[in-house]
């Protein structure tokens, strides 16, 4: 998921710094336009040169090697605080870069999430009546003026709330996405590709930390025989069955993943050996134990564990997986159904 975010982060933050300098340029066409109601040209030049400075510093001179969204934020309000600018020298209410805001609203509901465009929503709101007030003075800010502000002010009003809207469903889907690329389509626990994420975190916690953990390879005993003999599908019920019946045993902090057929791998935090062991030896009777109904006859099946623990086996994260899987494999050679 992290790498799923950083992605969408550097392809969001490419597209603000395209925006970031259209604004320049439209702002730009606008001042050399025979027809622009400018008020005070230098302020705008300032602006302009001011804002440009703002994008290749904060942008080009990689101060920030990691995109994130507070920096997306900052570049919004950047944004926000230019068209102002500008606006305020072009006519106030009635300058044509108020539309600008459009850009914003849009940029800020799609990567920046609810409360962020709320706020410079209500920022730009105010812009908006400032600009209203200072043009009606006194008695003729009256409702109807204030109607027609709202009039012009409605498109920034149904872009925001829509943009925002879409930008729920496309982060809803997202996280779905990512959840299924995480998740064994079988059995409803991690894949492979997730618990080497989670394990390559946690081990590095760890070892920051100096905590123990402990890895657990299980493997079922005779599932080819159940396929030869009642059929793949019953062999998948049993891979299901082992599985919930693994997961019953662990804690939520435990990371549980089928690692490849009918194998299945458990990192257990903050667990020493002997505990390991111990919960080991409680999962191997609990399957042992446990059966199954198919075509009428009972299907059951027993698990070899191979049991590793940092930093006792050994004092390298990565090697205690491998430590694990040749503790799995001397079950294996002990005759199965046994913890080593």
């Amino acid at each position: 998921m992290m790498k799923v975010t950083q992605i969408e982060l550097r392809g969001f933050s490419r597209t603000i710094a395209e925006l970031e300098w259209l604004l320049l340029i439209l702002t730009l066409l606008y001042f050399v336009a025979p027809s622009a109601i400018v008020t005070d040209q230098w302020g705008i030049i300032l602006a302009m040169v001011t804002f440009a400075s703002f994008i290749l510093s904060f942008r080009y001179s990689r101060l920030f090697t990691e995109e994130t969204r507070w920096k997306l934020a900052i570049e919004t309000w950047a944004m926000i605080i230019f068209i102002s600018w500008v606006a305020f020298n072009t006519g106030g209410i009635d300058s044509p870069l108020l539309i600008l805001f459009l850009i914003v609203i849009m940029v800020s509901a799609l990567t920046l999430g609810k409360i962020i465009t709320l706020l410079e929503f209500i920022l730009i709101t105010v812009v908006y009546i400032y600009f209203a007030q200072s043009t009606y003075t006194g008695d003729s800010f009256s409702l109807i003026n204030f109607s027609d502000v709202m009039i012009l002010f409605t498109p920034i009003i149904l872009v925001g709330y829509v943009t925002t809207l879409l930008a729920a469903d496309i982060h809803h889907a997202n996280e779905e996405l990512a959840l299924l690329s995480d998740t064994d389509e079988l059995t409803g626990v991690k894949n492979r590709r997730a618990f080497n994420k989670e394990f390559s975190i946690e081990a590095k916690r760890a070892v920051r930390y100096e905590r123990p953990f402990s890895i657990m390879m299980l493997d079922s005993d005779n599932l080819k025989k159940i396929n030869d003999q009642y059929g793949h599908p019953v062999g998948d019920s049993l891979i299901i069955s082992l599985s919930q019946v693994i997961k019953s045993s662990l804690r939520e902090t435990d990371i549980l993943a089928r690692y490849g057929g009918d194998e299945f791998v458990v990192m257990l935090p903050e667990t020493i050996h002997s505990k390991a062991f111990e919960i080991a030896e409680r999962i191997r009777q609990s399957v042992e134990n446990t059966s199954f109904s198919a075509d009428g006859n009972r299907v059951s099946s027993t698990l070899s564990i191979g049991v590793a623990c940092y930093p006792e086996d050994s004092n390298i994260s990565e090697e205690v997986l491998i430590k694990a899987d040749k503790a799995l494999y001397q079950s294996k050679l002990k005759g199965k159904n046994c913890v080593s």
